[in-house]
């Protein structure tokens, strides 16, 4: 299993000072060290973390790989198409949200602004995927755009998995439908050093993208030692 690991935490504490440092170029760097398969920044409109020179310079820096979280604003895909990286997820993004709520919506209106950016993407070379819901039917109409991937939104898993096993068995059968579409399925929101595991254990899923629980251990860790960490617990659930 592929782990992606998010920076995008590293560049909000910079921003918080509107300095240097810390470095989202050293943070990716370290995280290869430990073992990453590539590199997730999220481009938001905003721009209340990565900036755009970010951007740049991680695809210039980045040894594994690139994958680009952006809505699908007609200036942020086109920054993409240029920039190319490996792989462009398109999530939902609202101002007013602290971080990404829930997975885009693949119909009415919607669904023709996302096309849209799936073909832009895709003209430019880049591997898409598209960040929704683990829903039967939603896993339907991503299959219909043509992307070779979905990732599965696991915030309910998060936010519920002490509770009920309801929200895993729901994944454990959305990648299963998924796969059986023949899309690639990642997975990724609100996953910690508690919780991966079982997500990881799902055969079905092949990348999982981790940024806030590592880059906030990092802290007392080091960006290394959280990301060697997060790797021996997947790698642990895939082997179980």
């Amino acid at each position: 299993m592929r782990l992606y690991v998010n920076i995008d935490h590293v560049a909000t504490l910079r921003e918080a000072r509107r300095t240097d440092e810390p470095d989202p170029v050293r943070a990716a760097a370290a995280a290869e060290r430990a073992g990453a398969d590539g590199i997730t920044v999220h481009l938001r409109e905003d721009r209340r973390h990565i900036q755009d020179a970010d951007v740049r310079a991680l695809a210039a820096s980045v040894g594994t790989v690139l994958n680009l979280e952006l809505g699908a604003a007609p200036e942020i895909a086109r920054i993409a198409a240029r920039i190319a990286p490996f792989q462009a997820t398109l999530v939902p993004e609202r101002r007013q949200e602290i971080t990404t709520e829930g997975g885009l919506a693949l119909q009415g209106p919607n669904r023709k602004k996302i096309g849209a950016a799936v073909r832009d993407l895709k003209r430019a070379g880049i591997r898409v995927s598209l960040f929704i819901d683990p829903d039967r039917a939603t896993i339907d109409r991503a299959a219909e755009l043509q992307v070779p991937a979905i990732e599965l939104h696991t915030g309910r898993y998060a936010r519920t998995w002490r509770k009920s096993d309801a929200a895993l068995r729901a994944l454990e059968r959305a990648a299963a439908h998924a796969r059986a579409r023949g899309l690639a399925v990642h997975a990724g929101h609100g996953l910690t050093y508690e919780n991966v595991q079982p997500v990881a254990a799902i055969p079905e899923i092949e990348e999982l993208n981790i940024g806030h629980s590592i880059v906030s251990n990092a802290v007392f860790w080091g960006m290394e030692e959280a990301v060697r960490r997060m790797r021996q617990l997947v790698d642990e659930a895939r082997k179980a």
